[in-house]
């Protein structure tokens, strides 16, 4: 029996969302009025370790929180949510901040501040390997002190036995490679959305992009939005549509969805029924505003 179900390197972040409803912001000195703002946990692979919990899988997070109020927000937030936290690191550094600028019907503008975020070292990962059953690898181009590190963490990883999905997310610099390639076949499970799919293989459509990408990668998963997702197993495509919700907002909806397939594969579920666990996260995490609030737990996602 491992210890933990599921690892995840952290990308700490406090997501500060501010609610532009229609108001566009300008320089310039000028002072606009917007409809409110939150204060909730970020950090893509903090939000998806949370959904983890939520389902009952024993999570681990492994990063580093600045000593400061946002850091203990943080570890309050982990806390709360059943997420194991004693592999987390106090940092000089001041605990990340990401500014959110949500707008009317969905879209919104990111901004962040690194701080401590890139300070997880591979040997943190490592100690941890055969103690679980399940590696996930979120930000990976935020996350780039460990780009180099990650060939040597998976070949151990598959010498453990250890499955391993990858969230990449966005890249910032846009330029879509880091060693990205080199890791592909190490991967169990693929979870970008179709944008950054396109942009990872280099082609320009989507379904040359999951041919290109499911020659080396067993299990696709691919996040649509309001359009739900699919999935490309062994040639097979899987689709699933989002439930019918009023969106709050969308952030940390895909990583929601990330951890409700990944439970859903860690459980045995069929392709399907992964790909309706996450697609239910995603869409009820969209219900609320936030990246935890709307999570659903066992119960809920099962009834």
């Amino acid at each position: 029996m491992k210890k933990f179900d599921v690892i995840t390197p952290f990308d700490i972040c406090v997501d500060f969302l501010i609610d532009l409803g229609t108001t566009i912001p300008e320089f310039g000195q000028k002072e606009k009025l917007v409809d409110g703002y939150e204060l909730v946990m970020g950090g893509s692979a903090c939000i998806f370790a949370c959904q983890c919990a939520k389902l009952g899988l024993k999570t681990a997070g492994i990063g580093s929180v600045g000593d400061d109020s946002f850091g203990n927000f943080m570890m309050e937030c982990w806390t709360r949510d059943s997420v194991d936290t004693s592999q987390i690191r106090k940092s000089d550094a001041k605990t990340a901040l990401t500014l959110c600028l949500n707008k009317t019907g969905g879209d919104r503008s990111i901004l962040t501040y690194m701080g401590a975020m890139d300070t997880v070292k591979s040997a943190w990962i490592e100690e941890l390997l055969p103690q679980t059953r399940h590696l996930h690898i979120c930000s990976y181009y935020l996350l780039k002190s460990l780009q180099a590190e990650y060939p040597a963490i998976l070949q151990k990883a598959k010498e453990l036995g250890v499955t391993v999905s990858l969230d990449t997310n966005w890249d910032p610099d846009e330029n879509w490679d880091g060693g990205i390639k080199k890791i592909l076949p190490y991967i169990d499970i693929f979870l970008p959305n179709e944008n950054e799919l396109m942009l990872i293989t280099g082609k320009n459509n989507v379904e040359d992009a999951l041919h290109y990408a499911g020659a080396v990668v067993p299990t696709i998963a691919v996040k649509c939005g309001e359009d739900g997702a699919y999935a490309y197993c062994k040639g097979t495509i899987y689709k699933c549509d989002a439930l019918k919700i009023t969106v709050a907002d969308t952030v940390g909806a895909g990583d929601s969805f990330n951890g409700g397939f990944i439970y859903g594969f860690l459980s045995g579920l069929s392709i399907e029924e992964c790909l309706k666990a996450g697609t239910t996260c995603g869409s009820l995490n969209a219900s609320k505003p936030g990246g935890t609030a709307g999570q659903p737990t066992l119960a809920e996602l099962k009834g």
